[in-house]
């Protein structure tokens, strides 16, 4: 009998939106269910995708154009996607990430001014088609969102030195996003406390992908 294909299940959402907590939580519960998971991250997850990671998250805002970033996230991205997420799924694990094809469209194709059109065709190179079955968009003020994050310090600040316009326009684009696909996407309130943010994002999925 042949493997059952796993999932993909994507978390979206601005700077500090909390993805990372409730991604661990999640893969948690999940494995308690007996499920195999893996957790990712974008751009990262391999050896050479986490390499051009380290060059967009790091410097100064204009270090790269939005044009520049897409090109460097969708070779990130189709490494990752070879290489570590589509074996996983043929393989039958449940695979959870930490921003997709989604945050591109976001962030370079509406926030930073490509176009959705431009955007697409490099992801469905990026992709080879690949499309989650579950995405949770985590929701929150960009200014309570910021605050989080420069309250967690670290060295990947890039984006969190963008403007406040930017990061609305990233906030609103993923709201659009999740209205024009709402059998794919799910908005969640992430200003709720974290272990109500879980509990919301596990019935969530129990719900879109029929789990017991």
């Amino acid at each position: 009998m042949a493997m059952p294909r796993g999932r993909l299940i994507t978390f979206e959402g601005g700077e500090g939106a909390g993805k990372s907590t409730q991604i661990a939580r999640l893969a948690a519960g999940l494995r308690a269910a007996g499920r195999s998971v893996l957790e990712t991250r974008e751009p990262g997850g391999t050896s050479g995708a986490e390499e051009i990671r380290r060059l967009l998250v790091t410097g100064d805002a204009g270090r790269w154009d939005a044009a520049t970033e897409l090109l460097l996230i969708c070779a990130a991205r189709r490494d990752h996607v070879r290489r570590l997420i589509a074996p996983a799924l043929a393989a039958g694990t449940w695979v959870v990430c930490d921003r997709f094809a989604d945050s591109t469209l976001a962030y370079q194709g509406i926030a930073g001014g490509l176009g959705a059109e431009t955007v697409a065709s490099v992801n469905a190179v990026a992709t080879g088609g690949l499309v989650p079955d579950l995405t949770l968009v985590l929701d929150v003020d960009p200014a309570v969102g910021l605050a989080r994050s420069h309250r967690g310090g670290g060295a990947e600040t890039r984006f969190e030195t963008f403007d406040a316009a930017f990061h609305a326009a990233v906030r609103q684009a993923f709201l659009d996003i999740a209205q024009a696909e709402p059998q794919r996407c799910v908005v969640v309130d992430a200003a709720q406390p974290v272990d109500v943010v879980a509990a919301v994002i596990a019935a969530t999925v129990r719900h879109h992908l029929a789990l017991p």
